[in-house]
């Protein structure tokens, strides 16, 4: 197996424990096998993946191209994990990592770390620093998550829900991560070059909701932010000039992956391919099919069911429908046709989005790298 110099420098700077950071397609799951046979190719290994890679088979190939056996590795998805909370002596990978708050995956991933040699293998490391408290106190920097709190945690006494206010002590956070992550530098032969276009939407209607809470769909009010959020998106997300943006993308460009986000996007988007004979595949909570084949296609995918554990060589364009809340899903949809054995050097992104306030809101979120919270949205009136 040949490592490209960025990958043989992580894995000589690797160690149990370790998250490697890279971005999308920057070859951690070679780089994490690597790391294992030099220094742990004794011992039985567990790889903990998305239910999609695990599926398709990806890491038995990765397993394949390092020369080690598959039939001696262990390859199942997060949901399954709790099922290896008693293995001992082995070493796990980690990949794309699911360690946020403090639930079953989290208790499975302490129980496992602490009897075990592993590393874990993200894009997105964190946002904030109570993002690496499953890391930390598997590393040992700390007993559990309630002595993390207590250290470094200062919460907003005036909110209703408990909101964290700042961080203290940041000097010996930032020493632990300096430990724990290894980031993969490599010079990215490809370019990518991001379109927003600005689509229409129905002011009128959109005004209505917001100022009266009235859903103009059930003809009922809206009990709650996050509905009525879900319904001022559909308002934008629904109208027609957005299909029009999308016949200009697939006109220009042959082979198009769109994500979108809701049901009622995917039916309008699979009407209008009917009407532009184009092929189209689906990747959602229901289909699971593979990227088309020929010269012409589309291929629709759910952001939560498919931004991330694929990828695709055959075309070098995205079409964002609607905009996602979450950063780290945002630049996991983008990771899948910037790859390492890509035959494009120009990748192009083209974002749908509106002059509404709940788009602009997303947007803002978004660029700085925040998830958009639909519940802790206030959305002024004018």
């Amino acid at each position: 197996m040949k490592l490209y110099v960025h990958q043989q420098k992580a894995v000589n700077q690797l160690r149990s424990g370790s998250i490697l950071c890279g971005g999308v397609g920057t070859g951690k799951s070679l780089t994490s096998l690597a790391f294992y046979k030099k220094w742990y190719a004794n011992k039985p290994l567990y790889i903990i993946t998305t239910a999609k890679k695990r599926d398709s088979l990806e890491w038995e190939h990765e397993c394949s191209k390092s020369a080690i056996l598959y039939q001696n590795v262990k390859v199942d998805s997060w949901n399954n994990i709790k099922k290896y909370n008693k293995v001992t002596s082995a070493f796990f990978i980690f990949d794309e990592q699911r360690l946020i708050g403090s639930g079953t995956w989290v208790k499975s991933f302490l129980k496992i770390a602490k009897r075990n040699k592993w590393v874990l293998l993200t894009a997105t490391p964190g946002d904030t620093w109570v993002d690496y408290i499953p890391v930390f106190v598997a590393n040992g920097f700390y007993k559990n998550r309630t002595e993390f709190i207590q250290e470094h945690v200062i919460y907003n006494r005036f909110c209703k829900y408990p909101k964290i206010d700042r961080y203290i002590g940041a000097n010996k956070l930032i020493k632990f991560k300096k430990q724990i992550v290894i980031d993969m530098y490599y010079a990215k032969q490809t370019e990518s070059i991001s379109k927003t276009i600005i689509a229409e939407y129905d002011k009128e209607l959109f005004m209505h909701t917001m100022k009266n809470y009235w859903d103009p769909y059930n003809k009922k009010p809206v009990r709650n932010i996050a509905m009525l959020c879900y319904v001022l998106r559909k308002i934008t997300n629904t109208h027609p000039s957005r299909l029009d943006v999308v016949k200009k993308v697939t006109e220009l460009h042959k082979r198009v992956i769109i994500f979108y986000n809701f049901n009622y996007e995917l039916d309008l988007l699979v009407d209008l391919c009917k009407k532009l004979k184009i092929n189209t595949k689906q990747w959602n909570g229901h289909k699971h099919e593979e990227v088309p084949d020929g010269d012409r296609w589309a291929y629709l995918v759910q952001y939560t069911a498919g931004a991330e554990g694929w990828n695709c060589i055959t075309t070098n364009v995205i079409l964002f429908y609607s905009q996602n809340y979450s950063y780290r899903i945002t630049v996991q949809a983008a990771g899948r046709i910037d790859r390492l054995n890509t035959m494009y050097r120009d990748l192009y992104y083209y974002h749908i989005t509106s002059d509404s306030k709940m788009d602009q809101a997303i947007s803002k979120a978004l660029k700085q790298k925040k998830n958009f919270n639909a519940n802790t949205m206030q959305i002024q009136c004018k």
